[in-house]
């Protein structure tokens, strides 16, 4: 059976005859959607302008207000690429363009489905409250579909400081972007609505122009919408906890940098642990002296040894003469063939004394990165796709209990996935660790995209999070999400920190996925309020 497609809404504009004037003024909510895309990619680091995000969807909910779906849907594309093409460049650095812009027209048609929701909820009373609904509703669709989802690009990742940071402590990065969203769509609902009240008062010759607009009781709703999240976000700022709740731990970062930028940084593998292994070295060297007093432990990169130190000597020998030099656990990122025969991404807790001890393996793998799917069929269009590995995932969280300090790890790409981040603080996790390798992407915006998701991380779980990088950018991020220390890009350094360690759960992390579940229920619920207005042929709110 078709569903029968909402009326659509009166036009708030007066009617005019066509001409040139009129066929310019139908490239206006192309225009706005665009700028809108455009927007929201520069509210992203390495720029910090989160305030940018609202402003950007006050654009976009005028763009969709009262259009058909095929209307919406366009608008969807045309904002997604608008966004997600710049956003994605770094995925192109070694590869080419192909793959980048495979990657961000098939993310931004899933934005387009998004466009045409919000486009049909927009007919409802309150739409702002229903489209952010559908709008997180997309975010949780692209998180997991296809090939395991791609979240980068989330809303919540662009506000990495602000007023609506805290929120990721009540409900995640879910609640976090539903603040922004709602606030931008409240905004744009409320120029909308003054807009045509001004209009229609130019009749009323009872009250001033100016003022008359004031008695449309549908605006204080779209000024609510647009100022709750605001003053949400900034209740809530003060409940952000950061103070040791057992303590604090003396934690260093090693960032050895690599040979050579790109994919084939890799050729030199012994160089890449050794570099790891000389920046050790220096920091044992300056704790010898008492230049630096003895860290607690050392946390090494994701790709840190690619020689799998189980099978070779060498590589066995470097680390473990490491660790005897400073004198406390390392953990160190590894590829590695496991005792099954598969190859893993793995994280291993190397004892100064005993050697090699707990692991984690990676969990949730890059796509066309540390896996290929359907590696035949991609390879038609690019030879590069034999590049990929051949990785397989972990399968559980693992809390690496280094000298006392409780240390959770999330390799590189996993900062994305909220169940993956969850999982390790649920599991125990004192402090965060969120080890990377950033090399292949040279000095693309990606590392400092990755950084904001780690701070947001911070906020939401309440824990101060550690980022060893091979080549940079590597951070100490307090629990407030701010950074305590960080280093450049492709050069050699050691931070040192003491950073409190933590045991208590924020809401966010008690709750775990409920948050998302209900708003995307809230965006789906105002599809199917949408269906059954349709179908009984009311004609949308005003």
């Amino acid at each position: 059976m078709t569903a029968t497609a909402p009326p659509v809404a009166p036009s708030d504009e007066p009617a005019e005859q066509p001409g040139r004037g009129f066929h310019l003024r139908r490239f206006v909510p192309l225009a706005l959607a665009v700028i809108a895309g455009l927007l929201l990619y520069v509210s992203f680091p390495p720029r910090e302008l989160p305030w940018l995000a609202p402003i950007s969807f006050a654009l976009f909910g005028m763009a969709v207000y009262g259009r058909r779906l095929r209307a919406g849907f366009g608008l969807g594309l045309a904002f997604g690429l608008a966004y997600l093409v710049p956003l994605l460049s770094w995925t192109g650095v070694d590869v080419g363009p192909l793959p980048w812009l495979a990657l961000a027209a098939a993310e931004a048609l899933l934005v387009s489905l998004a466009g045409l929701g919000i486009a049909y909820v927009s007919r409802l009373p309150l739409w702002p409250l229903w489209a952010s609904g559908v709008w997180i509703a997309s975010e949780a669709l692209r998180a997991r579909a296809p090939f395991g989802g791609f979240p980068w690009g989330k809303v919540a990742f662009g506000q990495p400081s602000g007023v609506f940071l805290p929120l990721a402590s009540l409900g995640g990065t879910p609640l976090l972007g539903f603040g922004v969203v709602l606030c931008g769509f409240g905004l744009g609902s409320l120029a909308l609505r003054v807009r045509k009240a001004r209009r229609e008062s130019t009749g009323d010759a009872s009250a001033p122009r100016n003022l008359t607009f004031l008695k449309d009781k549908g605006i204080a709703a779209a000024a609510a919408f647009t100022v709750a999240p605001v003053v949400a976000g900034a209740v809530a700022m003060p409940f952000v906890a950061t103070g040791a709740e057992a303590g604090t731990a003396r934690v260093a970062l090693i960032q050895g940098n690599v040979p050579r930028m790109g994919l084939d940084f890799n050729s030199q593998r012994r160089a890449v642990l050794d570099y790891h292994v000389r920046e050790t070295m220096k920091l044992a060297a300056k704790i010898k002296s008492g230049q630096v007093e003895r860290p607690d432990l050392v946390l090494w990169p994701e790709n840190s040894s690619d020689i799998d130190p189980y099978v070779n000597q060498d590589a066995y020998d470097e680390i473990t003469k490491a660790a005897q030099a400073v004198g406390v656990p390392i953990s160190v990122g590894a590829v590695v063939t496991a005792k099954d025969g598969t190859p893993r991404n793995r994280l291993i807790q190397w004892d100064p004394k005993t050697g090699p001890g707990a692991v984690y393996d990676k969990r949730h793998l890059q796509p066309f990165g540390e896996y290929m799917p359907y590696r035949g069929f991609f390879r038609i269009f690019s030879r590069d796709v034999d590049r990929a590995g051949n990785f397989v995932p972990g399968k559980k969280p693992v809390v690496f209990d280094m000298a006392g300090t409780e240390v959770g790890n999330i390799t590189c790409y996993e900062a994305a996935f909220d169940d993956t981040v969850r999982d390790q603080v649920r599991e125990g996790a004192q402090i965060l660790s969120v080890p990377s390798n950033n090399a292949t992407f040279e000095r693309s915006q990606m590392t400092y995209q990755q950084l904001a998701m780690d701070r947001v991380r911070a906020v939401e779980h309440g824990r101060a999070v550690m980022v060893p990088v091979t080549s940079g950018v590597s951070a100490v991020i307090r629990a407030d999400g701010s950074i305590a220390q960080r280093t450049g890009m492709f050069e050699p350094a050691t931070l040192l920190a003491e950073v409190p360690k933590r045991t208590s759960q924020t809401l966010a992390t008690r709750v775990g996925a409920w948050p998302e579940a209900l708003l995307v229920a809230l965006g789906v619920g105002g599809l199917g309020w949408a269906v059954v207005r349709a179908r009984a042929g009311r004609r949308p709110s005003a």
